[in-house]
């Protein structure tokens, strides 16, 4: 099912380079190994090709945008075995904070005074169903507003159909009219109210909530090891991409 969907090596093309040595499968299965188990690429088992080999294809996808494309192949297909369209046409966001190991560089993380927590923050948005539209990773003591601009702007680029995004208290104020004289998004406010006491399930948000509990259920995001943002996006893409595509073959 990933495989059809993963960039041709480039001797196929005529650019260049040598055949493939490994099989893709192994190389996937690697790398979600890796992002379910949170170990060091060092420490990947001898049965997969060597922790180097997997590396390069992680980067080398990664820097084609492949996992963008897998994951927004495999989401048309759970929302149309659904009976849904495959674009969405509604999204929630939120953020989570983790904390950064010392491979976090001092340029890329930051303290979130509100959690309490030194190391960086994910950013995303999900359609209704849950399913990941975008992620973006920031240091953790960037705003939920600030973290929201860009993040909005890059899924208004790529679900142009979508017009409407839910989201919690911390992005109220003026993200609201910059939503809608920017890009066009109608940004409503779901929040909790004043006089609610213990947990209480909000409308759409626990939605975004879900997912940021199904990713952190995996180990490698349960806090970031990355040494660039860029790879903690794409460790969350990986992420997803495993849910999603068991999802496609009823082993959930």
């Amino acid at each position: 099912m990933i495989d059809e969907l993963l960039p041709d090596p480039g001797f196929i093309n005529g650019v260049g380079g040598r055949p493939e040595s490994h099989c893709r499968r192994a190389i996937v299965d690697a790398i979600f190994y890796v992002v379910d188990n949170g170990i060091k690429w060092r420490a990947l088992p001898a049965d997969f090709p060597p922790f180097l080999t997997v590396f390069k294809y992680f980067t080398r996808w990664e820097a084609a945008s492949a996992t963008e494309a897998i994951l927004s192949t495999l989401r048309a297909r759970v929302r149309l075995a659904t009976d849904r369209q495959a674009e969405p046409t509604a999204a929630v966001i939120d953020s989570a904070s983790v904390r950064g190991a010392e491979t976090v560089g001092a340029g890329s993380r930051g303290y979130d005074a509100g959690k309490k927590v030194n190391g960086r923050k994910r950013h995303i948005a999900v359609d209704t169903m849950g399913l990941l539209l975008a992620v973006l990773v920031t240091g953790a003591g960037t705003q939920d507003r600030d973290g929201a601009k860009p993040l909005l702007t890059v899924l208004n680029g790529f679900c142009q159909r979508i017009s409407l995004v839910w989201a919690d208290g911390g992005y109220a104020g003026k993200l609201v009219i910059w939503a809608r004289e920017t890009l066009g998004l109608a940004l409503t406010i779901v929040k909790r109210s004043d006089d609610t006491t213990g947990f209480h399930v909000l409308p759409r948000r626990w939605v975004v909530e879900r997912t940021l509990a199904w990713i952190a259920r995996h180990r490698r995001c349960v806090r970031d090891y990355e040494r660039l943002p860029e790879h903690h996006e794409a460790m969350v893409r990986w992420t997803m991409i495993r849910i999603t595509s068991k999802r496609l073959t009823n082993k959930v």
